[in-house]
């Protein structure tokens, strides 16, 4: 009796909304042509259709969810099987495929019920021959593909949880990895196995209990796409019980932290149901759009924000296997895509390439990512012929994220832009506050101890409000199996005694226009090719090959022209007794060679500098901020020797010819 209660409740509602509220904002924008034009005076200045058309979804949107956590039947999951059942011929899954030849693709496409019935095919497979069950963690190693998405959805049919592993992750932080998931098996891509096969003989060392599954594409295909194949459908009961909760995981996606070794963000089912359907919407993603994504899928980018939200719409999600600016736009064409994933750093590469036919032959109207700069930000659009700019600011772990749809000269370089009404609401769950000036990572704090909303234009920590400071998995779930790193992004005490609220570590500044704009990463942990280097993780590998010949190491991310993020810049103080190896590029080498067994390429050092002394503050703190500052190529004197990283092979001294050659694009650090 209660369930059809809260079912015509939700009925009505949604009615009210369609009928009457939605026709009311539509005829409010009717009548603002007529009426001398004060109402589209209005509207320019506070927002009010952008903030009306948010509104809306978000009024039917919300109460859907809560029906569907009363339910029980909270997972994306049904979120999935409802596009199917309503939306079946539809094109879910689209994958330019590469061919040998470079630049040549074949085009797999998936409707959504073929979509489904190969995820029920490979169910099967996972449960009856792997014995994979309801709650197991299990990890995923593989690349862009369909079928990254046919084993993740295989997972959730089940009732597992999917762990994504980055691929280029091998060594210490490999295991740690699967370890601190509590991973009971990993399911390995053989096109990308090179990294886990050299960690196999540590994993099977340290964790024997987990079995490691090596599939080919081929063999399995041959399993999933005949329509005489067994399917495995699990009872909702076991995928869905009765005592679950929707801030538990939905998967877990790793972060480079501090600590030096990766963290598992918990993704709970509220926020990729919810924040994902939302987003989507934001950013007009409909049934028939196309989203061509490049982004990794082991990254909520693509994963989240990508499949979760286009999938939320009953869109096409089409999967590049790799980034490659030189066919980008050969393969946006190719599958018709309608919005393009990016980062910030991709649009400065496609920028560099020379003109294609395809860059203006595509039908992408929308481009959504993070980390597109206000410098190049008109450029990209002009050259490309993009009406809208979505940028976003979020991260994997964080409670909420910020949106821009940004279209004419306004708001360009926000991250966060809304009208007058929303942007008060938001104020409630999200603030600027100031931080300390000698010391920027850290907050400050007034003489009553409590923190100060930063004023415009001034750079501020980025902080979201926890709402129940005594139970603050319910809004932010943290990092699986490392409570300590968890309550380091919990602050305390902000501006009242008890409050709680979740750091970024992520400066932010805001401008007389309530918009936001992001300026820095905070701390030890900055970004380089779209991935977050730990500062600590390469400081302790580089100690853990040269503990008796380097006295102390100091690694932070430094600003290069015209690339995006921080390259990793190594600070080395040799021991004495090693002195003689100042300058030695053999040293340097050998040392690259450790660092590949253990590090991913994109947290290589760029560039090594060597000091007699590694500078400290009075009270015995590392000056990071002033290696933070280093003049590239020699130093703000101009005489200082560095060595850079070529082609990801050696180190060698950085000259004047190789900067030309880094600055015009000859060479790519």
């Amino acid at each position: 009796m209660t369930s059809q209660v809260g079912f015509v409740l939700l009925r009505t509602l949604k009615l009210v909304v369609r009928t009457i509220v939605v026709p009311i904002a539509w005829l409010i924008r009717i009548l603002a042509i007529p009426i001398s034009g004060w109402l589209q005076k209005l509207d320019k200045r506070h927002r009010i259709a952008d903030d009306w058309y948010i509104a809306t979804y978000f009024l039917t949107a919300v109460p859907r969810y809560v029906w569907s956590v009363y339910r029980g039947r909270f997972q994306l999951w049904y979120t999935f099987v409802h596009q199917v059942e309503h939306s079946g011929d539809v094109p879910c899954i689209t994958y330019p495929k590469p061919l040998s030849q470079k630049g040549e693709f074949e085009l797999e496409s998936y409707t959504y019920r073929e979509t489904y019935e190969i995820v029920l095919r490979l169910s099967h497979l996972l449960y009856h021959e792997y014995g994979v069950r309801e709650n197991h963690t299990v990890a995923m190693d593989y690349a862009n593909k369909p079928m990254f998405i046919f084993m993740w959805f295989a997972l959730w049919n089940i009732g597992a949880v999917p762990s994504f592993l980055n691929y280029n992750s091998m060594g210490a932080p490999l295991v740690h990895s699967i370890k601190i998931a509590n991973v009971r098996a990993v399911f390995v891509d053989m096109q990308v196995s090179g990294a886990l096969k050299e960690t196999e003989g540590a994993i099977r060392s340290e964790l024997p209990q987990v079995k490691l599954h090596y599939l080919s594409d081929e063999q399995i295909y041959t399993t999933i796409l005949d329509v005489n194949s067994p399917q495995f459908l699990q009872a909702v009961e076991k995928r869905s019980p009765p005592f679950g909760t929707d801030f538990q995981p939905a998967c877990l996606i790793y972060t480079s932290g501090t600590t030096g070794l990766p963290k598992s963000a918990i993704m709970s089912w509220r926020k990729a149901v919810i924040g994902c359907s939302l987003f989507g919407y934001i950013m007009r993603i409909k049934r028939d759009s196309t989203v061509f994504t490049a982004m990794p899928l082991y990254h909520s980018t693509a994963a989240l924000l990508g499949v979760c939200a286009v999938f939320s719409q009953g869109g096409c999600v089409a999967i590049s296997n790799k980034f490659s600016a030189s066919s980008f736009w050969k393969q946006a064409y190719l599958t018709k895509s309608t919005h393009i994933q990016y980062v910030g750093e991709i649009c400065r590469y496609l920028l560099h390439t020379p003109v294609s036919e395809f860059e203006t032959k595509h039908c992408v109207k929308v481009a959504y990512g993070n980390g597109l700069r206000a410098d190049i930000w008109q450029e990209f659009r002009n050259r490309f012929g993009i009406e809208i700019i979505g940028e976003f600011y979020a991260s994997t772990e964080a409670p909420f994220a910020t949106t821009t749809f940004q279209r004419g000269n306004f708001g360009i370089g926000a991250c966060r832009s809304y009208g007058t009404v929303i942007s008060k609401i938001l104020s409630i769950q999200q603030t600027i506050v100031r931080v300390d000036p000698e010391d920027e990572s850290t907050v400050y704090r007034n003489k009553k101890g409590m923190c100060e909303v930063a004023p415009p234009r001034e750079p501020g920590e980025m902080l979201m409000k926890i709402f129940m400071p005594k139970k603050p998995e319910a809004t932010f779930q943290g990092y699986l199996g490392n409570e300590k790193a968890t309550k380091s992004k919990v602050l305390r005490d902000v501006f009242r005694k008890g409050d709680a609220w979740y750091r970024s570590g992520d400066l932010v500044r805001s401008d007389e226009h309530g918009l936001w704009y992001f300026v820095d990463r905070m701390g030890d942990t900055f970004r380089w090719k779209s991935e977050n280097v730990s500062a600590a993780e390469v400081e302790d590998q580089i100690m853990a090959f040269a503990n008796l010949t380097v006295a102390a190491v100091v690694v932070v991310g430094i600003k290069v022209p015209d690339h995006e993020g921080r390259a990793g810049f190594a600070v080395l103080q040799l021991a004495p007794q090693a002195r003689n190896l100042r300058g030695d590029v053999k040293f340097l080498n050998d040392m690259l060679s450790a660092l590949k067994k253990c590090l991913p390429k994109y947290a290589l050092p760029t560039f090594i500098k060597f000091v007699d002394e590694i500078e400290h503050t009075d009270n015995h703190k590392i000056k990071k901020k002033s290696y933070k500052n280093q003049v590239l190529p020699h130093g703000a004197g101009g005489d200082e020797i560095l060595y850079w990283l070529k082609n990801l092979n050696e180190y060698k001294p950085l000259t004047n010819t190789d900067w030309i050659d880094i600055n015009s694009g000859v060479v790519k650090l």
